[in-house]
């Protein structure tokens, strides 16, 4: 299998096995007590086990740390907070999906710092509040290929009393190393296997499509998107296919890089969604975009059609790209409404108020109103989909 070992935009070591030699890359990266951040799933499985016990094995003392929810919150930072602090840790592992990953790095900008967590939240100037010196370092080790968290220097966390999920940010809150080891990701189950790699779709698909000038976002978003659109369905139907898992991988951690560009309506809804409903944010997106897409549709006509070349589609245009997009999702068996997975409309008003606040939303190709991404998020709900 291939190996790659590439410093942009942070050190990334992509090969089968690379965390075998997880306690030699802590050391080299100044890490001698690593706080293990996981969900509370993967802390019962049988790979967590084996990393605690090969850094043990290695005179690396390690502790761990799993109560994260799927949608992560600020208590469940907090906690994670205590942890380092009462450890005595000087880094952390950050092993698992986005939660985990997210969690991780928002303990290891806020742990040693004057300020609570809130007062990184990414708006004005916020992040020059840190001390760039007391960020902990951390290592991430993806087990999923969608988030791309393990490339990012922010953290989504949800902020339960206001009921929103909020971008906490620090240009310096990118981990140190990332290990991408796709055997890490071969019981990742088909459904989660397909809204992860729909989200990594997504980062690139609307990275592509925001307003900001970045050429070299757009290229990686392009390629990307090949990628997802070659290995995703591999991965799907063949779970132990080891290299369509390495695929998928680098494929979520180009993305993520991609969309540092900015993302758009998608996520600003998804994000608004999922601190309400509690919903997988893969899926929101995966359920979102082509609902999104079509709202756009008269803004982004000229990227479609340079991605539907690159995808060598057919008649490359929007029409070409929105029937490849669905096609996909059937594929994946991901759901055309999100009224499938319980979401009425009842709430239109309250949620397209918050969407349009979200900081993602900024970045979309047009301006949306709240009364337009209430209508966008009702078309979604019934399934109304026009894009002629």
């Amino acid at each position: 299998m291939t190996y790659g070992h590439w410093h942009y935009p942070t050190e990334i070591i992509a090969r089968e096995g690379c965390t075998n030699k997880l306690a030699d890359y802590c050391r080299n990266t100044g890490i001698h007590r690593p706080l293990l951040i996981t969900d509370h799933e993967l802390a019962e499985t049988k790979m967590v086990r084996n990393i605690i016990s090969g850094c043990c094995e290695a005179d690396l003392p390690v502790e761990l740390f799993s109560h994260i929810q799927s949608n992560p919150t600020g208590a469940n930072v907090e906690a994670g907070i205590k942890h380092f602090v009462d450890g005595r840790h000087d880094g952390i592992i950050a092993l698992g999906g986005g939660s985990s990953i997210d969690v991780a790095k928002a303990v290891a900008l806020v742990a040693r710092q004057a300020f609570p967590l809130w007062d990184f939240v990414h708006q004005d100037e916020n992040w020059q509040k840190a001390d760039p010196e007391q960020i902990a370092p951390v290592i991430a080790i993806p087990t999923t290929a969608g988030t791309g968290s393990e490339v990012g220097r922010a953290s989504i966390i949800k902020d339960e009393l206001e009921h929103k999920k909020k971008i906490i940010y620090h240009p310096k809150m990118m981990p140190k190393l990332v290990l991408l080891d796709p055997v890490l990701t071969l019981d990742l189950p088909p459904e989660l296997t397909a809204a992860t790699g729909m989200d990594a779709l997504s980062h690139s698909l609307e990275a592509l499509c925001t307003h900001t000038f970045h050429p070299m976002s757009d290229a990686i978003a392009l390629e990307s998107m090949r990628i997802i659109s070659h290995y995703l369905p591999v991965a799907y139907m063949e779970g132990q296919n080891l290299n369509a898992r390495f695929e998928m991988q680098i494929a979520a951690c180009m993305a993520a890089t991609a969309f540092q560009k900015g993302v758009g309506a998608t996520h600003a809804l998804s994000h608004t969604l999922g601190a309400i409903y509690n919903k997988h944010h893969g899926l929101l997106n995966a359920i979102l975009l082509p609902y999104v897409l079509s709202a756009n549709k008269d803004h982004i006509n000229e990227k479609m059609i340079r991605m539907g070349r690159y995808l060598a589609l057919p008649r490359p245009d929007f029409h070409a790209v929105m029937a490849w997009l669905l096609s996909l999702r059937t594929e994946l068996n991901i759901p055309h409404t999100l009224a499938a997975i319980d979401i009425d409309s009842k709430e239109a008003e309250r949620i397209g108020e918050i969407a349009a606040s979200d900081p993602s939303a900024a970045s979309n190709p047009i301006h949306f109103t709240a009364e337009q991404y209430a209508e966008i998020f009702t078309n979604a709900v019934k399934g109304t989909l026009i894009y002629q």
